[in-house]
């Protein structure tokens, strides 16, 4: 397979460093743009100059490292199962703590080349402030491995720790990269869909936390910033769930005219509100939907079975959030508690790569309008070229209710304010049970009271440009 420009340029760049004396190279590339193909290809050149003996890699979860076994042993032509004969193994990071001195032997006795897949799961450049993880990788691999390979498409942590095996300004602690594909470069070459965010609103929300005791918000921002509700209380309002998965929905139909695979993603708070959404999902697409989770020990086999189907939705708990290649996804509901901009970014590069066979280059995901996660949005669109930049927001003020039909659709070119015909609401199939309101620890009476009533409109929000310098820079 002939590699896409960046690849072969980023393949150049390494060797030019590691023939220079340089042992480690950190590759920043948009998620979807193929990391882990330009990963193989560089494994395949070291193996083919006799400069290494093995290629082991660590990735954070079982399925992203079965996909880079799977990479690499198409591209090298050899196994990477770990046993006699193979050239390599493919393990998970939490592996690491069960490894025994035999592993690490292989590291002090051999050329080994180390392959380290979104290496910003692993914190801390000492080992006294180093994560479990990067402990191992500290202490065992970064001064025997010949060569390293680090990548990542979101290069920051939730927490303080600096990732592994990088490189910071000491003044204003920028992370130096030594190559970098960003998002607007990926999509001018069309290597990844254009991204098109929907924040889901409501303008006449009402919280009743007792009797008579009714407060009025006029947006989700408004509640969040002066009630007491909380977010997760938002995604798992069965009003707000109703609503973003029946827009999702429409607009899959509307994606899967051209591209006929194409499938959505929703992302849950936890088991039971991914069971709700299926349920749910079932209703209105008339299809079965599938359901993986952390809990599920099968959960990688459905992955699997979901990448080869013609299933249209996929409702994920603590899965499917990056690494994982699915690329027939297009569409997403972002209804998950975590809001930080990792998250974020890791979840809309499970639908912005590109198919060979797409024929729309569009990506869209839907979200309740939290403002940190607009605010993540508009950071976002500063990558996208100027022609694509808009997010749009949909402003509900009716009640969502599952025995009604869908009326009217919200045109997808409309720049200003625009008002539905009709309530948008969902008609379930005659053969199927509308599904059990999912049961949460908030009181029932909170649950009942939190109302979003009205009819809908939509507007775009524009992105917000800043002066300030990116904090990554290329080195």
């Amino acid at each position: 397979m002939t590699l896409r420009v960046w690849q072969q340029r980023c393949l150049e760049e390494v060797f030019v460093k590691f023939s220079s004396g340089q042992r480690h190279f950190l590759c920043l590339a948009t998620p979807g743009a193929g990391k882990t193909r330009m990963a193989a290809e560089v494994a395949k050149n070291l193996l083919e100059q006799n400069k290494v003996d093995f290629v082991f890699c660590f990735s954070p979860s079982i399925s992203t490292a079965k996909g880079m076994r799977d990479t690499l042993e198409a591209t090298l032509g050899i196994s990477m199962s770990g046993l006699i004969g193979s050239k390599g193994v493919c393990v998970t990071y939490q592996s690491l703590n069960h490894k025994d001195e035999y592993f690490w032997d292989m590291f002090r006795q051999h050329k080994v080349f180390a392959i380290f897949d979104e290496i910003h799961h692993c914190g801390g450049n000492e080992i006294e402030n180093a994560n479990v993880w990067a402990m191992h990788i500290l202490r065992n691999i970064h001064s025997n491995a010949s060569y390293t390979l680090a990548l990542t498409g979101t290069p920051w942590r939730s927490d303080s720790r600096p990732v592994t095996l990088s490189r910071y300004d000491q003044v204003e602690g920028n992370l130096y990269c030594d190559f970098e594909y960003g998002l607007a470069e990926a999509i001018k070459d069309g290597v990844c869909r254009i991204p098109k965010i929907t924040a889901v609103d409501n303008n006449n929300i009402s919280v009743a936390k007792s009797i008579g005791n009714k407060t009025k918000y006029t947006s989700i921002k408004d509640m969040l910033e002066n009630g007491s509700v909380s977010y997760q209380s938002i995604v798992e309002n069965e009003t707000v769930i109703d609503f973003c998965i029946s827009e999702a929905n429409k607009q899959l139909t509307k994606v899967r005219k051209y591209n006929p695979s194409a499938a959505g993603l929703v992302v849950a708070s936890s088991v039971a509100h991914a069971e709700l959404i299926a349920e749910k999902l079932k209703c209105i697409s008339e299809n079965s939907v599938s359901i993986v989770s952390y809990k599920n020990p099968f959960s990688e086999e459905l992955i699997n079975t979901f990448q080869r189907s013609q299933e249209k939705w996929l409702v994920s708990v603590g899965m499917v959030s990056e690494g994982t290649d699915i690329p027939r996804l297009q569409v997403c509901c972002h209804l998950t508690r975590i809001k930080t901009e990792l998250h974020f970014r890791q979840i809309l590069g499970r639908i912005i790569r590109m198919t060979q066979n797409d024929l729309t280059h569009e990506a869209y995901l839907y979200s309740p309008a939290q403002p940190q996660l607009i605010e993540y949005a508009q950071r976002l669109h500063r990558d996208i070229p100027e022609e694509v930049r808009p997010i749009k927001t949909l402003v509900s003020t009716d009640s969502v209710k599952l025995t009604k039909k869908i009326e009217g659709t919200l045109d997808e070119k409309n720049i200003k304010t625009t008002e539905s015909n009709g309530n948008t609401v969902i008609k379930a199939p005659s053969n199927v049970t509308s599904p059990n309101r999912l049961q949460t620890s908030l009181l029932d009476n909170y649950i009942n009271g939190l109302l979003f009533e009205g009819k809908f409109s939509s507007r775009y929000i524009e992105a917000c440009f800043l002066s300030k310098e990116s904090s990554i820079k290329q080195h």
